[in-house]
């Protein structure tokens, strides 16, 4: 069985991991300080939240996301990312921690959550064309320079 739960200062290098893996996955390279800054965010859990899934025990996924206004209507929740260890697939790890994330949300007044994925990725989509619903939406970015 699958459990939920905020991710305790112990948790660390086992989030470190899977977050790492979830970047490798997507073909990005980011520095230390980056991983540095979420984690802090995390543990502050004011303006970024995360969640951690166990298996046994053994962190084996995780989820990434944040509250934030919409222009027209109640606040919303975007998950930004989420990751389950390859080990661990098929076994409710990323649904149940979209049902945690969900109910995370709607406790605090917002009214939907919503979340990327690259069009290619076909076993995540796989499951969320089960648990929501794509509305068709196509995703541009512009990236500022620092």
């Amino acid at each position: 069985m699958v459990s939920i739960s905020k991710l305790m200062p112990s948790d660390r290098a086992a989030w470190e991991a899977l977050f790492r893996a979830y970047i490798d996955f997507y073909q990005r390279v980011e520095p230390p300080e980056m991983y540095e800054r979420a984690w802090r965010e995390f543990q502050t859990d004011a303006r970024l939240h995360a969640f951690g899934a166990r298996l046994d025990g053994r962190l084996v996924g995780i989820t990434h996301f944040l509250i934030h206004p919409s222009t027209s209507g109640p606040d919303v929740c975007y998950l930004q990312d989420l990751f389950t260890a390859p080990d661990a697939r098929g076994k409710g790890v990323a649904r149940t921690l979209i049902a945690a994330v969900v109910d995370w949300a709607e406790a605090r007044g917002g009214c939907r959550v919503y979340w990327h994925t690259q069009a290619s990725n076909s076993t995540a989509r796989y499951l969320y064309d089960k648990v929501a619903e794509n509305r068709g939406f196509i995703r541009y970015q512009i990236d500022l320079s620092r």
